[in-house]
């Protein structure tokens, strides 16, 4: 896996060309092998924007593209090449088991109806090891709990051998150790990664930059301690927030409470 830049230029999308637009023009360059995150209130655009991303819809305006190459000119098995995703929803009546599931991620690479050679093996036992899932190789996926089953869909997107990789609100579900290793998992791949979040302080931890929308409106791109300062939380989230300082770590931390009225 090679990580590569990703830039996204006057993006809009709504589901049919008349209608009102769910995403209004959303701009941003990524460096090879950062992380972004995507915060925003329900109904933000969060999960619109990371479809457009993996291929799954395509844009009514502008373009994305990975390193030179603008997805737009590709077909799906090859944009499967380069953008892996990790979705919150998660199949649990699978009758493969959890080894058959990451070979999935192999699925793009294949001619044919070519069965897998000795380097696609290598691939796939590489992935079942980095996500510690040789314990379950053989299991289904209905019998393992939510953190298993987020570590396989990871797994097999790892597999994939991409350059960028989406993952929509990884630790939602999750309990707070399972959240701690996905996290870690964030921080030692090699690759581009854009992950949607609910928890501001998360993205301030984990991610290099973050785009913040609002009603399907771009409201800030940059660093997180640029971007996530306490009027922009306040007006975006329709929340009172403070931004604090950990006597301990000594890290910046947003506080937030109700208000009926924006600061």
């Amino acid at each position: 896996m090679t990580a590569a830049a990703l830039s996204v230029e006057n993006v809009t999308w709504a589901p049919r060309r008349r209608d009102p637009l769910l995403l209004q023009a959303t701009s941003f360059a990524l460096g090879a092998g950062q992380v972004m995150g995507v915060v925003g209130p329900n109904g933000a655009g969060k999960t619109t924007l990371l479809r457009l991303i993996y291929g799954f819809n395509h844009p009514l305006t502008g373009s994305i593209r990975i390193g030179d190459t603008c997805l737009r000119t590709l077909p799906p098995r090859a944009i499967a090449r380069k953008v892996a995703a990790v979705l919150q929803e998660q199949p649990t009546d699978f009758a493969l088991t959890v080894r058959e599931i990451v070979s999935l991620g192999r699925v793009p690479h294949r001619r044919g109806l070519s069965t897998p050679g000795h380097r696609e093996t290598e691939i796939i036992e590489a992935a079942l090891d980095r996500l510690d899932l040789h314990g379950f190789a053989g299991r289904t996926l209905s019998t393992l709990s939510g953190g298993e089953r987020q570590r396989v869909m990871v797994a097999r997107a790892l597999a994939q051998e991409p350059q960028v990789l989406v993952l929509d609100e990884p630790t939602n579900h999750l309990d707070i150790r399972h959240q701690l290793e996905v996290l870690e998992l964030i921080r030692s791949l090699d690759l581009t990664i854009v992950t949607s979040l609910h928890d501001l302080n998360l993205a301030t931890d984990i991610c290099d930059r973050v785009l913040v929308l609002k009603d399907g409106t771009p409201q800030g791109f940059g660093a997180p301690a640029d971007v996530l300062h306490d009027q922009l939380v306040s007006e975006t989230f329709q929340v009172r927030a403070q931004r604090e300082e950990l006597s301990l770590s000594r890290k910046p931390h947003l506080s937030y409470q109700l208000s009926t009225q924006t600061p």
